[in-house]
């Protein structure tokens, strides 16, 4: 897939889909029903499995030490971009769309982040590349922050949701617990398993013999434990899998062994993403569109044309980046796995009216960007690339 991708330009994730839907519609009664309504503990878990192991990818090959200054783009495009996409899109929802005030803030918290599973077209390459983008390294760094940073607001629309069924409204314990303990436990642990394993892999391991470099599964152990553990602890794993990620490529940083890791966490995220998307291909043509309407239609489309592009372009103002690299950074922020994450975790906790109108709008949305950065990814990132190397860029 990957060859005929490089061959076509055209995503996989676009093939994916197509071959889901055709698997479907021509077997409809012979296959397991793909509707997540109807597989909410599955789509939960599968979800989230594919998240973590893409955020450990992703972490794996960012080779930016962190730094305010380095990491401002990325910065600005969670704190402002995220912030104030997620503002506009609770409004829209609420006003435009008719959606009760728990079911916006939920749609708000699921549409804001950029997702890290199905943007490898638009980011940076395995660790140690060559090539400098700019544009590249804030996209990768975007998505491996905001997945993690959805995860108190998703909280906020299950409170919310919790006291209009009749629980006491507990914005207080939302603040404390949800927003400041489970991100900083997030970090902290994240941080703590990141330099357990840089010691054992790169320093005890050197003595002892513990562990071959050759054992790329590694990344996948520590994926789970520090996800597990993490949860365990009441802490946001999603955070802390990516920290875990950036403080273990840092451990040794000229260390060959960061590419068998990054190579078996793509080969698996890959592997794992074909099998979502044949399902996600399935929904399409299976009914969860049924409740489509044309502002539902429209919502998606300034959402991903308009609402985004501007907030993401104006929230790098003042950057170094061209603008031409500040134009492509917000044109890029794809919706994907993570949104479908969210919405199936959130409706398993609580009960939010409105539940098929949600699912409708996250899968039109989430297929309007694999088809629209699915075929405009490639030949826009080379064409980028192509400047920068000729100069017309500045690097």
């Amino acid at each position: 897939m990957p060859a005929l991708t490089k061959r076509t330009g055209i995503s996989y994730s676009l093939l994916y889909v197509a071959v889901g839907a055709l698997v479907y519609l021509a077997w409809p009664n012979s296959l397991p029903s793909p509707l997540p309504q109807e597989n909410t503990s599955l789509t939960v878990h599968l979800t989230e499995l594919i998240v973590i192991i893409s955020l450990m990818g992703t972490g794996i090959k960012i080779d930016h030490t962190f730094s305010f200054r380095k990491w401002s783009n990325p910065m600005k495009l969670v704190a402002i971009a995220m912030s104030l996409c997620m503002i506009v899109c609770g409004i829209l929802g609420y006003y435009i769309l008719g959606l009760a005030l728990p079911s916006a803030f939920l749609l708000a918290a699921v549409l804001a982040p950029t997702d890290p599973v199905l943007a490898a077209d638009v980011q940076i390459g395995p660790p140690d590349e060559k090539i400098r983008s700019d544009s590249k390294f804030a996209l990768t760094t975007e998505a491996g922050i905001n997945d993690g940073m959805a995860f108190p607001f998703t909280w906020l629309a299950i409170t919310l949701a919790l006291a209009a069924s009749g629980e006491e409204l507990q914005l207080m314990h939302w603040f404390g617990y949800h927003l400041l303990y489970k991100i900083a436990a997030g970090l902290f642990l994240g941080w703590l398993c990141g330099k357990l394993v840089g010691y054992l892999v790169f320093t005890v391991s050197k003595k002892h013999k513990l562990i071959k470099h050759g054992d790329g599964f590694l990344a996948i152990s520590l994926t789970l434990f520090t996800y597990g553990f993490t949860e365990l602890l009441h802490g946001y794993g999603f955070i802390a899998v990516f920290v875990a990620a950036i403080t273990l490529r840092h451990a040794e940083k000229g260390n060959d062994y960061h590419q068998q890791l990054h190579s078996f966490t793509d080969q698996t995220e890959r592997a794992l993403l074909g099998v979502l998307l044949i399902f996600f291909g399935g929904t399409l043509v299976s009914g969860i569109f049924e409740p489509l309407t044309l502002r539902i239609v429209l919502f998606s489309l300034l959402f991903l044309l308009v609402v985004r592009p501007v907030i993401g372009y104006l929230s790098l103002a003042g950057s170094q980046m061209h603008w031409k690299e500040r134009l492509t950074v917000s044109f890029f922020g794809i919706r994907g796995m993570g949104s479908v994450f969210y919405l199936a975790f959130a409706l398993d906790h609580a009960d939010f009216v409105h539940k098929d109108e949600l699912w409708a709008i996250v899968a039109f949305t989430m297929l309007s960007s694999i088809v629209m950065h699915g075929l405009t990814a490639t030949p826009i990132m080379n064409r980028l690339q192509d400047q920068i190397a000729e100069g017309k860029i500045p690097k």
